[in-house]
């Protein structure tokens, strides 16, 4: 027996289809929906009366695509409440092992429908998650500062804030000057990693006690980051190192693993995605074959990419694993 859905059942696998794919034939829908032409075309219209954009596209076979309309139906999001799930998705979608997919994906579908105003907006909001175990942060920080802060970052635009210190400052104290390059999450709290200069050096500013002047100030251009690498700059920052940790060994390999498999069960180290299934590891460790057998659990190939000691490490753990493989009986070698 076939069972007929319900017309909300219907109109909500409606409405994922046309989000699951940019244009659909009307036919194909019927056929996905198991309807009549006609009765996608009246879903169709109950959908545009509840505020959703849905296009007609012309052809042989006509048909409809999800477009962006002027509000974010139906859930009737305002302006700082879409600005707090694009954060928090983009956060999920670096940083939570296990949903980074769902969480794009669902980053996709809450952008699709967003009036073109607050898509721009959105766009210029990108979320480096930097990962550290830590109690959660306390002080609460406004989508609207970093909204300005973000804008700032992508426009590259020079920032002058006021800026709440541990130490004590003069209340009539100039405003700081920063340029900022990257908007960063680490141990559960908002940093602006910047230029400053007013002191010629790179700074980390908790976003938290920053309370930014207008108008920005003119365009710059980027500077390298020391290390190249935001997330093994800001790690050593908090670890006063510029590497993972103050390890007195520390290598680099590439792995053939995923990014997102070696980062679960990598606490201190730096891990970047080279492809679908490679990686490349930063780690330290008190010693060159310490450091050697902790990569070996991985379980995967390894391609070192220095320092030599650390390549000897391997080879004198071959050798010595070699050994420990034969029988009692056999001869030893090495």
């Amino acid at each position: 027996m076939c069972v007929v859905p319900t017309t909300s059942a219907r109109l909500l696998s409606l409405l994922s289809l046309l989000q699951a794919r940019r244009d659909w034939p009307g036919a194909l829908l019927a056929e996905r929906l198991r309807v009549s032409a006609r009765t996608v075309r009246r879903d169709v219209d109950r959908l545009r009366e509840l505020g959703y954009p849905i296009e007609s596209t012309k052809g042989p076979d006509g048909g409809y695509r999800l477009g962006a309309g002027s509000a974010l139906p139906p859930l009737l999001f305002d302006d700082e409440q879409a600005v707090a799930l694009t954060v928090a998705l983009q956060t999920a979608a670096t940083s939570v092992t296990g949903i980074e997919e769902a969480a794009a994906r669902a980053l996709t579908t809450v952008r699709q429908v967003m009036p073109p105003r607050l898509r721009h907006r959105v766009d210029a909001l990108r979320v480096i998650a930097v990962e550290r175990a830590g109690t959660p942060a306390t002080a609460r920080v406004e989508p609207g500062l970093l909204m300005t802060l973000s804008a700032a970052v992508h426009a590259r635009e020079e920032l002058r804030f006021d800026y709440d210190s541990v130490s004590a400052s003069a209340p009539d104290a100039p405003p700081r000057r920063a340029q900022p390059h990257h908007l960063v999450t680490w141990g559960g709290r908002w940093y602006l990693v910047a230029w400053d200069l007013d002191r010629a050096d790179w700074r980390t500013f908790r976003v938290d006690r920053i309370s930014p002047r207008t108008p920005t100030g003119p365009r710059f251009t980027p500077r390298e980051l020391p290390g190249g690498d935001v997330a093994a700059y800001v790690a050593g920052r908090f670890k006063g190192a510029t590497g993972p940790g103050d390890w007195p060994c520390r290598g680099e390999v590439i792995l053939d693993l995923p990014a997102r498999t070696v980062s679960a069960w990598t606490r201190d180290g730096i891990v970047e995605e080279l492809g679908p299934d490679r990686c490349r590891l930063v780690l330290g460790g008190w010693s060159w074959p310490g450091l050697a057998a902790v990569l070996g659990r991985y379980d995967a190939d390894i391609e070192v990419i220095g320092p030599p000691e650390l390549r000897e490490a391997f080879a004198r753990l071959a050798r010595r694993y070699a050994a420990a493989a034969q029988t009692p009986d056999a001869p030893r070698t090495g």
